[in-house]
């Protein structure tokens, strides 16, 4: 069964992608939830000349976030909280954490865009965190967790 996303789903694709799905998840899942629609021919035409219109506009915005990439490139984040005389967080270090941080020295980012590579941060020392600007462009930058 062929849908059509209306939004982002994490490991099943981007908006507007046409991809294959087992019939039961489509219908009772995506289809309900408003996730997708039904890729009938009519569909596809309309989407094949929605994707044209917006073509233009999605290479501003790929463009727009290369450059914000080249600024984050070498932002190093610096982020103090409070620990353990072991260097064990009293609680874990996220991406809300980061960004804050970001926001702190004038880069303004969601922090749905923000991946922690580790799933919690809970001790002292150096990390990487990606940030999703674009569908195709991601920057990775480095996160020092130090004690207050």
């Amino acid at each position: 069964m062929q849908v059509i996303l209306i939004t982002d789903i994490a490991n099943l694709g981007h908006k507007d992608d046409i991809i294959d799905v087992k019939p039961g998840y489509g219908r009772n899942y995506l289809i309900p939830q408003g996730y997708a629609i039904l890729a009938t021919e009519s569909a596809k035409k309309v989407h094949a000349e929605n994707m044209r219109q917006r073509a233009h506009k999605e290479a501003k915005m790929k463009e727009a976030a290369a450059e914000l990439a080249q600024k984050l490139e070498g932002v190093k984040l610096t982020i103090a909280t409070k620990t353990s005389s072991t260097g064990k967080i009293f609680g874990s270090v996220n991406s809300i954490m980061v960004a804050e941080s970001l926001k702190g020295q004038g880069f303004d980012i969601d922090r749905k865009k923000i991946l922690v590579k580790q799933d919690a941060i809970k001790e002292v020392g150096t990390y990487n965190a990606i940030i999703k600007l674009h569908r195709e462009v991601k920057v990775e930058i480095a996160l020092e967790v130090v004690s207050e």
